[in-house]
């Protein structure tokens, strides 16, 4: 069995594990049910009382006029940015280099609506106004994904979003939020949701990552934007005749969840402290900024897969259930704090961490 095999069984094997909210299985979708009435309505083709509730409480949520429901973030971020495109006649978009569009879509954007993208600012950190305001070329719109999740999680200042919002205004650039992980930047911000949609002209929230649900994502704007949105949705086969398990799943986890970010957030905090404690490990960002940050180990892959594996079976604490090769022989994962930590009893954490900083300090 290969490294990370074993690594991958050992985590699953465990009684507790260091992120998410537990075993990602169909009891997700069976407790969201679980109360349900079984005479309510199904929607049909993006209608129906089910879906137009859901969708009147992510608007007022985002203080946006109106949101659509999307079977999946990939489709809903590739239609606000054709929609910003066609409304200037320029088919250029500004993200960061790791920004989801650019690294995990297949060239969506450029297959699909021919759409060019400008990659801003060095991929170690989040988007500044000077890399705005250097802009060399023209851009119908700028997406700005917070947090920014391939370097850690890190934001940029609320001050610094103010400043790029202003000058994008004067310049003409529509705004569009990545905001996949919106409700977990808030605590940091301190800001509700609306105050920081209401930066952007367009919003997209996932309805999965931090809230839990199985799937699916939240495209909000004004009216007369989603009144496109909603026919480009159509086009892309979005309208599903129904979508309802991933409604139903997405309003409870949203109810149960989304007043849960700022213990998340403190959670993500606490055990940086532990990881940046050890011998040969640290976090990216050294304090986190969300729920989520990146751990590093100064040692390859293969062998903390290995360390990682005896600690699993040796403590019940899942701390990794996967590791990626970063350069000069090291690895690192990332951590997203959900309900499963509050589970794991103090005392089996401290040793479990303990036995981290005692392996990182011998020869591997």
């Amino acid at each position: 069995m290969s490294e990370s095999n074993r690594l991958a069984e050992s985590f699953n094997q465990t009684s507790f594990q260091l992120s998410g909210h537990g075993k990602w299985n169909v009891s997700v979708l069976k407790e969201a049910f679980e109360k349900v009435d079984e005479q309510l309505d199904s929607d049909r083709y993006g209608t129906g009382k089910i879906i137009e509730d859901f969708q009147t409480k992510m608007a007022v949520l985002t203080g946006k006029e109106a949101a659509v429901f999307f079977p999946s973030g990939t489709m809903a971020q590739q239609i606000a940015l054709r929609i910003w495109c066609d409304e200037k006649a320029l088919k250029k978009v500004a993200y960061h280099p790791l920004s989801h569009l650019e690294v995990h879509e297949e060239d969506g954007l450029k297959e699909l609506h021919n759409i060019q993208s400008v990659l801003l600012a060095d991929k170690s950190r989040v988007i500044e106004l000077e890399d705005v305001t250097g802009l060399e070329e023209e851009i119908a719109c700028l997406l700005l994904e917070l947090p920014q999740r391939e370097i850690g999680g890190q934001l940029p200042s609320f001050e610094s979003l103010e400043q790029i919002v202003a000058y994008c205004q004067e310049k003409g650039i529509k705004l569009h939020l990545d905001g996949a992980r919106l409700l977990e930047v808030l605590p940091y911000y301190n800001k509700s949701a609306a105050e920081v949609c209401a930066l952007f002209d367009s919003v997209y929230l996932s309805v999965y990552k931090g809230i839990g649900g199985i799937a699916g994502a939240v495209l909000a704007g004004a009216s007369d934007f989603i009144a496109k949105v909603k026919l480009w949705k159509r086009r892309y086969g979005g309208d599903l005749i129904s979508l309802y398990p991933y409604i139903v799943s997405a309003d409870y986890y949203y109810e149960r969840r989304a007043d849960k970010m700022g213990q998340y957030y403190e959670d993500a905090k606490e055990l940086a402290v532990m990881f940046n404690g050890c011998h040969g490990v640290s976090t990216l960002p050294l304090e986190p900024v969300s729920n989520m940050f990146h751990v590093q180990f100064q040692h390859p892959k293969a062998q903390v897969a290995e360390l990682l594996s005896d600690i699993h079976q040796q403590t019940g604490i899942g701390i990794a259930n996967y590791l990626k090769e970063v350069k000069d022989a090291r690895c690192s994962y990332e951590v997203s704090l959900g309900d499963m930590y509050r589970e794991i009893p103090k005392n089996q954490l401290i040793e479990a961490f303990q036995l981290l900083e005692e392996r990182m300090k011998q020869p591997l």
